[in-house]
């Protein structure tokens, strides 16, 4: 009798040892796997670098078309038309003085 009792302990002591290691890989894999605790903050922390780039980008799509609108055939700004062509073709004024 003491044969089946000490093969009932060293089965009990094996499943248990089979079940922590099951436990410990799953804990393992929660926290550092692919869709674990730490993928999942970096993921949070690139989204939230990428809205305020999407933010920057949204804001300098924003002044391009007001520049474009200002500048088209419907609605001229003169000021606006002035400074792109002293800033792109280098005119000046007649009036003007050049210092370099």
């Amino acid at each position: 009798m003491t044969d089946t009792r000490s093969r009932s302990a060293l089965g009990d002591v094996i499943y248990l040892t089979l079940m922590c290691l099951a436990a410990m890989y799953f804990t393992f894999a929660s926290v550092q796997g692919d869709y674990g605790l730490f993928q999942r903050v970096q993921i949070d922390a690139e989204r939230t670098a990428l809205s305020a780039q999407k933010a920057e980008l949204e804001a300098e799509v924003a002044a391009l078309e007001n520049k474009t609108r200002r500048l088209s055939d419907a609605f001229l700004d003169l000021e606006l038309l002035d400074q792109q062509a002293r800033d792109v073709l280098g005119l000046v004024r007649p009036d003007e003085l050049v210092l370099r």
